[in-house]
């Protein structure tokens, strides 16, 4: 059975609607002028630092991807400090101790400081997220493309869940001011 886009558009509205007098409120509201709201202004003034090797390398760029979020051209007011690390461990071990599964563990502790003089600590956080991969022994090439790609789904996680933290202190934060 097949829903129409319209009847699928109405039925979002009338759960939103549901919901916002529970007082639920979406993250990434905008304002009543359609101007980027709150949380998203302040996303998009955050200077994400280099995080050194190639994990940290793609878990920067998914930062970058997700705070401006089309918003080029804001000033940043904010650093984002993150040390982050992945864990790789053998799992699905055969009887000759070879392993035929790998799941690395990303790991990221976060501290977001304001640019001032004194460079204050605004906020700080850890996130953690996990995947997994089936290891072939005659496909070397191939094996260090999945790891390649392994890596970059752990560090889409991470990233996803210091941007979530961040937007949702950014919310309350301005739903505590104003």
């Amino acid at each position: 059975m097949t829903v129409c886009l319209p009847r699928r558009r109405m039925l979002a509205l009338a759960a939103g609607a549901g919901l916002s007098g529970c007082g639920f409120q979406p993250v990434y509201m905008p304002t009543a002028s359609g101007a980027a709201g709150a949380a998203q202004r302040e996303l998009a003034a955050i200077q994400v630092a280099i995080i050194p090797d190639r994990p940290g390398q793609l878990l920067r760029q998914a930062l970058q991807d997700r705070l401006e979020r089309g918003s080029s051209g804001v000033a940043r007011r904010y650093d984002l400090k993150v040390s982050f690390w992945i864990a790789a461990e053998g799992i699905a071990v055969q009887q000759n101790d070879i392993a035929t599964r790998l799941r690395e563990t990303g790991n990221a502790n976060w501290t977001l400081s304001a640019q001032d003089v004194g460079r204050t600590r605004v906020t700080s956080g850890f996130a953690k997220a996990m995947d997994a991969v089936n290891i072939f022994d005659e496909q070397y090439f191939g094996a260090d493309l999945e790891n390649e790609a392994l890596q970059k789904r752990v560090a889409g996680a991470v990233a996803d869940q210091i941007t979530m933290q961040l937007a949702i202190f950014f919310r309350r934060r301005a739903a505590a001011t104003g």
